[in-house]
């Protein structure tokens, strides 16, 4: 079936990256179809937008929110397409002039964290409780925004704060540590320093021991125009691949560099049953992800 030239543009919320550029800029072409780009500055407001309004027709979304959206039947579909990745064993942050404290201190204490279904946050708690033996019930989260999927209710060892920024969190002395994203890593957080000292080794002894990279955005498409309009939706995957791959040489070999990637992997697929497994640890979804009925659903994406 070929797009129909009426029909209307196709929107897609997209985070500005090399490997989205050359769509946005139309260096490289979506086939046969109207494109329509628009911005969110900041992008978490966009995310809430997609699962609450279904605002857009393909948009990028964080891993912990598609997969709180899938547990809660929002009619939404994952293309499997990495935006944004890397390790997180830096991400969970003290104060340098404090006393230096292992994660282990952690149980008993409040840790801030942007929302309590920030993507960072399950994977920083993923690895607490699988290396550390931290159950997310052992401490207080301590969050400054609500999570994006509306039907989700946070356990009852999260608390919201009245605090506009993480960063404040940890600075007021609220929380003894605090969860920060890569972005917040070089803005609010300058100069915090990582609770486990060899963060960047302890990362990718990680990603080695589960053969992926933790991948923080992906993309969804909504149910009704993936079958409403499947060529077109082909079309912006093959022109994002291909964006992908044409700016490959402007992403180094660091696990931020190699998390992005677009097309079914074993990579994924491995990314996504530890994500899931976390969510389901974390009380962030109410029932086991079926990675393989997700990969089945884009599978022809990629033949």
């Amino acid at each position: 079936m070929s797009e129909n030239h009426a029909a209307p543009p196709l929107t897609v919320l997209l985070g500005n990256y090399p490997h989205t550029r050359p769509l946005k800029d139309g260096t490289v072409p979506v086939d046969g179809v109207d494109c329509r780009y628009p911005e969110s500055s900041p992008l978490p407001p966009a995310f809430a937008r997609m699962v609450r309004e279904l605002a857009y027709d393909i948009c990028e979304m964080p891993t912990a929110t598609y997969l709180q959206a899938r547990d809660a039947g929002i009619p939404l579909t994952l293309l499997p397409v990495v935006l944004v990745g890397s390790t997180h064993h830096r991400s969970l942050t003290r104060l340098p002039e404090d006393p230096a404290i292992s994660p282990r201190d952690l149980v008993g204490r409040r840790v801030g964290v942007r929302s309590y279904g920030q993507t960072t946050g399950l994977w920083v708690r993923g690895w607490l409780q699988e290396e550390y033996g931290i159950k997310s019930s052992d401490i207080t989260w301590v969050t400054t925004e609500d999570v994006h999927v509306a039907q989700y209710v946070n356990p009852p060892y999260v608390t919201r704060s009245a605090a506009e920024r993480v960063g404040d969190l940890l600075r007021s002395r609220d929380v003894s540590a605090a969860v920060l994203g890569p972005k917040a890593i070089g803005g609010q957080g300058a100069g915090l320093v990582p609770l486990v000292a060899d963060a960047e080794d302890a990362g990718k002894a990680w990603a080695e021991r589960h053969a992926t990279i933790p991948a923080n955005h992906l993309l969804v498409v909504r149910d009704d125009v993936l079958r409403d309009r499947p060529d077109a939706v082909l079309a912006l995957y093959r022109a994002l691949k291909q964006a992908i791959e044409d700016t490959a040489d402007q992403r180094d070999d660091s696990p931020a560099g190699r998390a992005v990637a677009a097309g079914w992997s074993p990579s994924l697929t491995a990314c996504l049953e530890v994500a899931g497994r976390y969510a389901l640890e974390q009380d962030l979804i109410g029932e086991p992800v079926d990675v393989a009925a997700i990969e089945r659903e884009t599978a022809f994406l990629d033949t």
